[in-house]
């Protein structure tokens, strides 16, 4: 671990005061992120009754925030780390507000998809900023340690409000709804922020190189498109080019930052065992789980036929499994080791995630519900250590160009998610049975999503309908098993590669730790 700098033990000595202050402003931006993310699984049967997006354009308008979000974010933390993080901070704030409404009234799956990237953009500069800022607020590594706990209880918090706040708008305003929540909370940060929030930056970092930004901009998406494509339509000449690409812009961004006296991204980060055993436990975790989470709003309400508001409610044990084991995870990790509160946490979302594989639109509550728990928990304890992990592993000059790091392993696991594991639900559900007497347009439109077949349903006999969606509800489960399993195998794994590659690893004490 690197050992601080004389002037950043005198720093721990005197604490910052209205840190804690500040960090309920930063917890305020992780909540307006969280929400946005949570809401738009619940908003998305009446999206796709409006706008009547086919299954490719849902998984889209799903993904493409993950995307544009991914690709941007290394580019985004050192941007903060030159220009100044609350300066960022503040200004992404105003401008993921200002698109929030743009979300709200698009009125073309073409401009949903426009506008969730846009959101992107936004979102790309408010994360790294966040987890950047409590590394300079808070000095000391235990105050840190609860820091970081609260900023994840918060984003786990945001996941409990979205769906709760999000069901009650559904079942009372339009859909377009659930995007204007931002507008209040984006007014309190930056309202509040601007008197509370320190500035701070790296005090010498050298211009910020374009090239740079493009290059891992255009990898990132590259790989991550081609990824989605082929997982949908199989590997073609036009995916393969794409892929090409993208490892090409990779492997030029990596050779040019070892070679830049002042890098977007210093690739040294990665020397460190622990650095680099977080990012990647991180990436899988989110890329097991986010199958999962993108389509399970969709099954409490298409298919165990649930209000909005109770789908939200339905998925409250997740929110407070992940509340609680946020703020306790620090501790737990001093008490026993890093790594076995990191590998256990792991292990326990892949026990949850197998259960899923016995999934049947009939399955009780008691089990969705303790399934829930159990993921919030775990994801709760890992996700926290690895943040603190990754955020003590560096210099605090360094600190915006770390959590963008993090924060890009956490939407490119996301994106890899949804593209794979929706993948796999997307084509299971599209080879369903279409009953004889299914007019040529409601079967297709009911094989490209499973919103598609409910509105399908409506307009047929009743005895015809029944059965549509009786069989397209089917296939969805269907497809929702084969997903959690894969994810249960994914997460499993990464626990058994966490055990090993944070041997050793232990968060700080105390500075020189």
């Amino acid at each position: 671990m690197i050992t601080p700098r004389p002037d950043e033990r005198d720093e721990a000595e005197a604490p910052r005061p209205g840190r804690w202050l500040a960090l309920a402003v930063l917890a305020l931006a992780v909540l307006l992120v969280a929400v946005d993310a949570t809401v738009l699984g619940l908003a998305t049967p009446f999206l796709s009754e409006d706008l009547r997006p086919s299954g490719t354009q849902l998984l889209w308008i799903g993904d493409v925030y993950s995307f544009v979000i991914a690709g941007l974010l290394v580019s985004m933390g050192s941007l903060g780390d030159r220009i100044g993080r609350k300066k960022l901070l503040l200004t992404g704030a105003v401008a993921f507000g200002a698109v929030s409404v743009l979300n709200a009234y698009a009125t073309s799956p073409e401009m949903m998809i426009a506008a969730r990237a846009l959101l992107g953009v936004a979102g790309a500069t408010l994360m790294p900023s966040t987890l950047a800022l409590i590394r300079n607020l808070f000095h000391d590594p235990q105050e840190r340690s609860l820091a970081i706990g609260i900023w994840g209880a918060m984003a786990s918090a945001g996941a409990a409000v979205g769906p709760v706040v999000g069901g009650f708008l559904l079942e009372n305003f339009w859909w377009g709804s659930v995007f204007l929540i931002n507008l209040p909370v984006m007014a309190v940060l930056v309202l509040v922020g601007s008197r509370l929030l320190p500035e701070s930056r790296d005090p010498s970092p050298g211009p910020w190189d374009l090239l740079s930004v493009a290059l891992s901009m255009v990898g990132v998406i590259a790989v991550v498109y081609a990824i989605k494509e082929g997982a949908t339509h199989g590997l073609t000449w036009p995916i393969a080019l794409v892929v090409a690409v993208g490892l090409l812009a990779l492997t030029w961004f990596v050779r040019r930052q070892l070679s830049l006296s002042s890098p977007l991204l210093d690739m040294r980060l990665f020397h460190h065992r622990g650095f680099s055993a977080a990012v990647l436990a991180d990436l899988l975790t989110v890329l097991g789980l986010s199958g999962m989470v993108f389509f399970l709003s969709q099954f409490l309400q298409l298919v165990q036929d649930r209000s909005p508001l109770e789908a939200g409610l339905a998925e409250l044990p997740a929110a407070i499994g992940a509340v609680t084991a946020g703020l306790l995870a620090g501790q737990a990790a001093r008490r026993f080791s890093v790594r076995s509160v990191v590998a256990g946490g792991l292990g326990a979302i892949g026990v949850a995630l197998a259960v899923l594989v016995g999934l049947s639109s009939g399955t009780g509550y008691p089990v969705l519900g303790t399934v829930l728990l159990v993921v919030g928990v775990g994801a709760g304890f890992s996700f926290t250590v690895t943040a603190d992990v990754i955020l003590s592993s560096v210099p605090k000059e360094q600190a915006g160009a770390a959590s963008a790091v993090s924060e890009t392993a956490y939407e490119l696991g996301a994106a890899l998610g949804i593209a794979l594991l929706g993948s796999i639900v997307t084509g299971v559900y599209r080879d369903f049975t279409v009953p004889a007497g299914v007019p040529v347009a409601q079967a297709t439109e009911s094989r490209e999503s499973l919103g598609g077949a409910v509105e399908s349903a409506a307009t047929l006999p009743a005895d015809t309908g029944g059965v549509l969606l009786s069989s397209a509800q089917e296939a969805f489960v269907e497809g929702l098993r084969i997903a959690s399993g894969v994810g249960a195998v994914v997460l499993l794994a990464t626990a058994v590669a966490a055990w090993f590659l944070l041997r050793g690893q232990r968060l700080e004490e105390g500075y020189g730790g």
